[in-house]
């Protein structure tokens, strides 16, 4: 098996990226383990209770994936072997990130849906995420036998649960793939690329199977009612029709590196690199994107990346473009389950390990140190950390290995936000939700810190809701330079923009840009003299002709940056602004115009303008679904309301309600279990992040204080006259 899949390595037609994704509980991980066990590698009776992908311990202990896990198998499909790799991703919202990274790494997805549920709200992101890194889907309706056993439905009846998921699905490709693919992409069961059947009880059916082996859904119905299902497994085992549908309509890398790098990279295609990712070359420039770094016991650091051009090969000389930094590889290598297996070189369209990749993180773009290449487009996460816990080491000593620790557990997972504070000795991690917090508590223990966490502590954010009537001066110091700033709130549609990464976050050089932001609403003269996108707010200088000014141009955005980063309300980011700086008086003299003059006054001018913009507080909040019978609807959304909670949405299908709610982050602390006991554990709840909105009138008071006093801040924020007085 594993000289079949050196040998494949070298063949990109023969090969097949693929991950498996869907909502929580719909079934991914068992599903993976009949694949194992159809390719040989763990034991059939074993499949789907073993969970071999789920290699963590709390992984297994909750029954859910926490981490994605690759695994290369040989299938043998039309009298030719094919490699295809395969990333199990998690269903948990907490744990998205992961799953936008995989993405990176793979060319298509099976997109697993419970035939009971249908497509629930995880299943959206996670179509949203594969389309939005153009990979292309395939559909698996699992749980079939549950429709049969425990519902009772009839062919037709079956048949139209199945039409409605199909529809479904399709209207999120229509709306989601890239525009020459909306009609190719589209799943249809007549050509097979829908699949329906029991990963628990290993088969499955497609349409073409169906003719070829003469089965029709009543048989099916009949194997399930006679309790037979283990008979029809061997007629038509799980993993025959789902990798051979695989094989059939998910691409080669061949063929989507040429649609795909394009997209994520920003180099020149007409380039020798940008030709070698083009045709999947391994003779070219070598071209590897991180998707994930994890951190083994005995080998340190690997590095799990997808290679798009080149072969990278033990003990080569690489160069870390993002970190501006060299490495040797001391190993690199293929996954085999929870094992990896060393080769001697890894070659274009395959997931690689790389061991002694140092500093390497998620995100990176490995090359050859001789030929540099611009880098692959960052990883961009659809949501952001709203939940935060200090950790303190429990005794003094083990501070050093803490601050070691961390810095590991943020390479691990580049969707935590770690803040490191050496002088207190307290450090806050943010991250995605309560259950993800906990996760990488339990793994800093695990790693032998023994460490004590705060509450959680919920992260909000500043904006303001008017506008100023004249500038507001900010002075230096030395009272020899003046910046004059306007604020006022950015429109929504660039706002969206920059959300949805259609505008970038970063310094814009040149006017170049100047047309993506009239595309989105900014006015023509502001589009070409934007100076700064950051943390969803940005920087324009409208001056015109003031001398000295482009020598302190980096003061003024670093300045600005700085600001941001920490408001003047409760001291969170600022987000959803564009501050415009209109007039600025400079000092001829570059020593009296550095530093220490300029970013305080670009500081103090930006915060007196938010003071006097009616500065308020956002806070996240979480779309929360839920599915319970109707005897304790009345009970779900009293639930809800009780949290501060709006309901958006009320359906009924038979005798099941479904709710679709908003609630604040902060209200949903010990949510689940008060919603089971709401329920008597009859329901299934899902949360999905959604922004942040603003926090009642009557609360802003009251959560100022209360962060202002958490951080050692004075009760109340200063007025802007504290900035921009005297």
């Amino acid at each position: 098996m594993i000289g079949k899949i050196k040998e494949l390595m070298y063949e990109p037609e023969f090969i097949r990226n693929i991950g498996i994704v869907a909502h929580i509980d719909h079934g991914k991980t068992t599903l993976s383990d009949n694949l194992l066990a159809g390719a040989g590698m763990i034991s059939e009776d074993l499949a789907g209770d073993a969970r071999s992908l789920d290699f963590d311990e709390q992984e297994a202990a909750r029954g859910i994936t926490i981490d994605a896990a690759s695994v290369s198998m040989v299938h043998n499909f039309k009298d030719h072997d094919y490699l295809i790799n395969l990333i199990d991703t998690p269903g948990h919202v907490d744990f998205g990130g992961d799953v936008t990274r995989a993405m990176r790494a793979v060319d298509g997805a099976v997109v697993v849906v419970c035939a009971v549920e249908g497509i629930m709200p995880q299943t959206e992101t996670v179509f949203r995420q594969a389309l939005k890194e153009n990979v292309r889907p395939v559909l698996f309706i699992n749980k079939v036998d549950r429709l049969i056993n425990e519902l009772k439905l009839q062919p037709d009846e079956l048949q139209n649960r199945f039409i409605k998921i199909i529809a479904e699905a399709n209207k999120l490709i229509k709306g989601m793939a890239p525009e020459d693919k909306k009609a190719k992409w589209k799943v249809d069961v007549a050509d097979g690329s829908v699949a329906f059947g029991s990963a628990y009880h290993n088969w499955a059916i497609n349409v073409p199977i169906m003719q070829r082996s003469g089965l029709n859904f009543k048989d099916i119905i009949d194997y399930c009612n006679d309790d037979k299902q283990k008979k029809l497994a061997k007629k038509v085992p799980i993993t025959e029709v789902l990798l051979g549908m695989v094989v059939e309509h998910l691409p080669s890398p061949l063929e989507s590196q040429a649609y795909r790098v394009p997209a994520i990279w920003e180099g020149d295609i007409e380039s020798e690199e940008g030709q070698a990712m083009i045709h999947t070359d391994s003779k070219g420039p070598l071209a590897v994107m991180v998707t994930n770094v994890s951190i083994d016991k005995h080998a340190g650091e690997i590095a799990t990346g997808r290679v798009y051009g080149g072969t990278i090969e033990k003990g080569m000389e690489v160069y870390l473009v993002g970190s501006h930094a060299k490495a040797r590889t001391q190993q690199v290598g293929v996954f085999f389950g929870a094992e990896r297996v060393n080769t001697d070189n890894v070659p274009a369209g395959n997931i690689v390990a790389i061991t002694g990749a140092k500093g390497a993180i998620a995100g990176e773009t490995v090359c050859e140190d001789g030929k540099r290449i611009k880098e692959f487009e960052g990883i961009e996460h659809i949501s952001e950390p709203v939940v935060t816990v200090a950790v303190e080491a429990k005794s003094t000593k083990d501070l050093p290995k803490l601050i070691e620790v961390l810095r590991q557990v943020s390479k691990e997972d580049p969707t935590i936000r770690i803040d490191i504070n050496e002088e207190t000795g307290q450090h806050l991690i943010s991250g995605m939700g309560e259950l993800h917090l906990e996760i990488i508590t339990y793994r800093i223990n695990e790693k032998g810190v023994d460490i004590a966490t705060s509450e959680p502590i919920v992260v909000y954010r500043e904006t303001v809701a008017g506008k100023i009537e004249k500038p507001v001066e900010g002075k230096s110091p030395n009272k020899h330079n003046r910046f004059y700033i306007t604020v006022e709130t950015l429109n929504p549609s660039i706002y969206e923009a920059i959300n949805d990464g259609k505008i970038k976050e970063g310094k814009v050089k040149g006017k170049e840009s100047a047309q993506v932001f009239i595309e989105n609403g900014l006015d023509k003269e502001e589009a070409r003299r934007v100076w700064d996108v950051y943390s969803k707010n940005i920087f324009l200088n409208m001056t015109r002709g003031i001398q000295y000014l482009d020598e302190v141009r980096e003061l003024l955005v670093e300045g600005f940056e700085s600001a941001i980063n920490a408001g003047p309300l409760a001291n969170e980011i600022t987000v959803g602004l564009k501050f415009k700086l209109v007039d600025a008086k400079l000092h001829e003299d570059a020593i009296h115009r550095g530093p220490a003059q300029v970013l305080p006054s670009i500081r103090k001018a930006i915060f007196g303008a938010i003071m006097l913009a009616q500065p308020v507080l956002l806070e996240p909040i979480q779309k929360v679904f839920i599915n319970t019978p109707q005897d304790y609807m009345g009970n779900a959304t009293r639930e809800i309301q009780n949290r501060r909670g709006q309901i958006v949405d009320m359906d009924q299908d038979g005798d099941m309600a479904h709710i679709e709610s908003k609630v604040p982050v902060a209200e949903m602390f010990g949510f689940a279990g008060d919603i089971r006991s709401a329920t008597e554990g009859r329901c299934l709840w899902s949360t999905e992040n959604s922004g942040f909105e603003r926090l009642p009138n009557e609360l802003q008071k009251q959560i100022i204080k209360e962060i202002r006093q958490r951080k050692g801040l004075s009760p109340e924020p200063y007025g802007a006259d504290h900035y921009v007085g005297g």
